[in-house]
């Protein structure tokens, strides 16, 4: 429900605090919006956390799933529940690390890598509609700023 202008007007005097104006709200907005487009495009094949971790696994290959965890923003109760479930499905397995044998890395599985690899083209689709209301320079100043904010 929109505030009347009056009432808008009659809170902005006061507080000087608009909710619709402010910097986390309407990133909660975009990133509903960007989920949204996400799920249309991956349907329930992926979830976003899902898709951050296999597509960082691809980039990076075999992580501990600290390091995981922290390269996808995710704490340590989420990415091990990510990674759980990934492990289900015969996405990753986790594998000693040959070089220290205390350390167990995360791996994508044949099955994984070949499903990041045809989801590329959907994980591509995702971000041109997320952006597509914006010029491309104004999509660059974007992407700029937001890195400069993280």
């Amino acid at each position: 429900m929109t505030a009347s202008p009056k009432a808008r007007k009659t809170a902005e005097d006061s507080t000087g605090y608009i909710l619709d104006e402010q910097v986390g709200f309407i990133l909660r907005q975009v990133v509903q919006r960007h989920t949204t487009i996400f799920a249309e495009r991956f349907g329930e094949a992926l979830t976003p956390t899902q898709w951050a971790s296999l597509s960082k696994l691809y980039e990076k290959g075999p992580l501990s799933q600290n390091l995981l965890g922290r390269l996808t923003a995710m704490d340590v109760a989420t990415i091990k529940g990510v990674i759980d479930r990934l492990i289900k499905r015969g996405l990753t397995e986790v594998r000693a690390d040959e070089t220290d044998g205390r350390r167990h890395l995360v791996c994508l599985t044949e099955a994984g890598k070949a499903l990041v690899e045809s989801s590329f083209p959907a994980a591509v689709a995702v971000t041109g509609e997320t952006l597509a209301p914006l010029s491309r320079q104004e999509q660059a100043e974007l992407l700029a700023l937001l890195r400069k904010l993280r």
